[in-house]
């Protein structure tokens, strides 16, 4: 009985190999990547691609243990999650309001230090963000959100 569960889970195991989700990679520049219109310094745009933009582009860059299934399938998952919630590649695209509360978004997860998450800097520790890097992209989050016009809605509320 339990050779017969056992064969039954590897030729499972085997068969998923096959299924296969699409990669998160794009060709080129994105029309409406956060550069096309936001001022992003070239130590600011580093820091982001070595720390956000596997999980917050178009273009991830996957490790080996990729090809295995399940994995692939819990990274694209993560990866879809993570592009839903920010996607520097669209964020010209972002009304005001959003690309506002994106920035403020940003701005405290790397000074609070939930971004990048701690399940990715587990394998991924180039990642890891020194605490100068945290309060220079928090810096360069907050000075460009307030760039952008607030939207009348948000100030009236500031006002009240």
């Amino acid at each position: 009985m339990l050779r017969k569960v056992l064969l039954t889970l590897l030729v499972i195991l085997v068969a998923i190999q096959f299924i296969r989700p699409e990669k998160n990679q794009a060709v080129g520049m994105a029309t409406n990547d956060i550069t096309t219109k936001y001022a992003v310094p070239a130590t600011i745009h580093a820091v982001l691609k070595r720390s956000c933009f596997d999980c917050h582009s178009n273009n991830t860059e996957y490790p080996w243990y990729n090809n295995i299934q399940p994995v692939a399938w819990f990274l694209n998952h993560h990866v879809q999650e993570g592009k839903g919630e920010l996607n520097f590649n669209e964020f010209a695209s972002y009304p005001p309001k959003k690309a506002r509360h994106k920035l403020e978004e940003v701005g405290k997860a790397v000074t609070e230090g939930w971004m990048p998450l701690d399940s990715y800097l587990w394998i991924h520790h180039d990642a890891n963000l020194s605490s100068e890097e945290a309060k220079l992209i928090a810096d360069w989050a907050n000075g460009l959100r307030n760039q952008i016009p607030a939207p009348a809605d948000e100030k009236k509320e500031l006002q009240h």
